[in-house]
């Protein structure tokens, strides 16, 4: 190589160097300019690969056969009451299932600001569906201490509607008498005490999302431009949503919900997904050794509540699994009605569910969740494409939050079991449970203040904390975090990429979400085909 040739090189590397350098001083500074200026740092707009794999949930001996079937009571989970004791408080609780509150509430420190709030949960108790019926129920169940509301009122050109409600009534000329229920209710409905709860769940998370923490705004503001709630199609969840929303905010001034259209909705969900649909179908059929090991070990159970039933043997409905005995039987516990006894000649006999049979089926009810929403390995694949579009909107929202771009501050919907479960599902909690009734799960978006460092920020810096790829401690100012709390605590999730789910960064979430459904739900389409 000839000097002149040497002196180009060199001159070429001198030219590159100084072109870095330059560059990276300007990184350093429109780095530093962001965190003074506190302004919210940009979500990555292409998601760093992230572990989306299914992981086993704990053993446990909610998830333990051989447990589940030698065991007494239920793990000191409450059927009977939707009173949990102070002390008790956050205990698993089937008739009204532990929520945020106040007196329980751990605040994060205080160099967090709340940013944005999304909650959902499952409906009040309510009456058994009437496909959860015995073919012939040993007494009534009336409804006549509460009003069902149904009616419409145009905006303009008329006087206000009446409100008018639903009152049902036996009538003695009608010859045909239904199968199951009879009684003056809706099978189902939120019942007067379902009612009761759902207005103290709401005062309940007023007073800390505005009381304790003065995130939302008083109830003399305006707050129906900041605050939205979401119902499914099933009216039950409208019904909660009235004494829910007078619970929050003392208003009895009308106060839209927001629905989607029935045949796609993602709440409930109601979308076609035929994958999901035989995923699960699989999950619970011969095809899992677990699921016919179970159903074969219930056998003498199944015998004992089919004979003081009288439920058919031949019935699939409540053969394939648990379900129906558990919601009959749970729905009377909780509204203080006796366990049923066997009918002969049309009156009660002395054969009859005894609390350790009913505590039996519970045990099996909550293994069946277990098994069908985490134990099973294709049990993520099923959740996510049959509720990824709910999580894609959620994902959304999330991302309009730290971008600044949602003037909603504050998302609650209202939903069933099989909504929460599948959202578990795919948090892939640690132990799962059958959501029982206003069974809640909520996302917190916080941001760090401007200037102000975690504790043992220094100790971190430079270090990524376990678990969370991609991830950047240097700037913390300005830095977006989640923490999802079930029951009103940390959900702990088996996934390595989510864990203990406390105020970890946004940008993880949004990955392992995006990484599931796509962003803005690009391949659940795929996914159900």
């Amino acid at each position: 190589m000839t000097a002149h040739r040497v002196v180009r090189v060199a001159a070429t590397a001198v030219l590159l160097l100084f072109i870095l350098v330059i560059y990276l001083v300007a990184m350093f500074f429109s780095r530093r300019a962001i965190a003074l200026l506190g302004a919210a740092p940009l979500l990555t707009s292409v998601s760093a690969k992230v572990d989306v794999a299914w992981y086993p949930p704990s053993q446990s001996e909610i998830n333990d056969l051989d447990k589940v079937l030698n065991a007494e009571g239920v793990y000191g989970f409450i059927y009977n009451s939707s009173e949990t004791p102070d002390d008790k408080y956050g205990s698993y609780n089937w008739c009204n299932m532990p929520h945020v509150r106040k007196a329980e509430y751990v605040r994060p420190s205080r160099e967090y600001e709340l940013q944005y709030v999304e909650l959902i949960h499952r409906h009040h108790k309510r009456t058994p569906y009437s496909s959860n019926a015995f073919p012939v129920e040993p007494y009534q169940w009336n409804c006549n201490d509460m009003g069902l509301y149904y009616y419409g009122e145009p905006w303009e050109g008329h006087d206000s509607s009446s409100r008018t409600y639903w009152q049902g009534y036996i009538s003695s000329v009608n010859p045909f008498v239904p199968s199951g229920w009879i009684g003056t209710c809706q099978f189902p409905q939120i019942t007067a005490e379902g009612l009761d709860d759902s207005w103290v769940h709401g005062a309940d998370l007023y007073g800390v999302y505005h009381d304790l923490l003065g995130f939302l705004p008083s109830k003399r503001e305006d707050w129906t431009k900041t605050v939205k709630y979401r119902v499914t199609n099933n009216v039950i969840t409208s019904q909660v949503a009235g004494m829910l929303v007078n619970g929050m905010w003392g208003v009895r001034d009308p106060i839209p919900l927001l629905i989607q259209a029935s045949a796609i909705d993602s709440l409930e969900p109601k979308y076609s997904c035929s994958a999901s649909s035989k995923a699960f179908d699989a999950i619970k059929s011969s095809a899992n050794p677990a699921w016919q090991k179970h159903l074969d070990a219930s056998s003498s159970l199944y015998a004992t509540l089919d004979d003081i039933s009288g439920v058919p043997t031949s019935d699939s409905g409540f053969h394939a699994s648990f379900d129906h005995y558990y919601d009959n039987l749970s729905a009377r516990q909780c509204h203080a009605k006796p366990l049923p006894c066997k009918l002969v000649n049309g009156a009660n006999s002395t054969t009859c569910v005894t609390q350790d049979l009913a505590d039996a089926v519970y045990r099996m009810g909550n293994w069946e969740y277990s098994q069908i929403y985490r134990d099973a390995s294709t049990s993520l694949s099923a959740s996510v494409a049959s509720y990824g579009v709910w999580v894609a909107e959620l994902a959304a929202n999330l991302r309009s939050a730290v971008e600044g771009n949602n003037s909603v501050r504050y998302m609650h919907n209202i939903a069933h079991d099989g909504s929460v479960s599948r959202l578990l599902s795919i948090l892939q909690i640690d132990t799962m449970v059958w959501p029982g009734m206003g069974s809640e799960v909520v996302f917190e978006l916080w941001k760090k203040k401007a200037g102000r460092r975690a504790r043992g920020f220094e100790e971190r810096r430079g270090r990524k904390p376990g678990g969370h790829k991609g991830h950047d401690d240097d700037d913390d100012d300005g830095e977006y975090v989640v923490r999802v709390l079930f029951g009103g605590r940390v959900l702990k999730s088996s996934s390595p990429t989510l864990g203990v789910m406390n105020m970890i960064p946004v940008q993880t979430l949004l990955d392992y979400f995006d990484g599931l459904v796509g962003e803005n739900a690009s391949l659940v389409k795929q996914l159900c085909a």
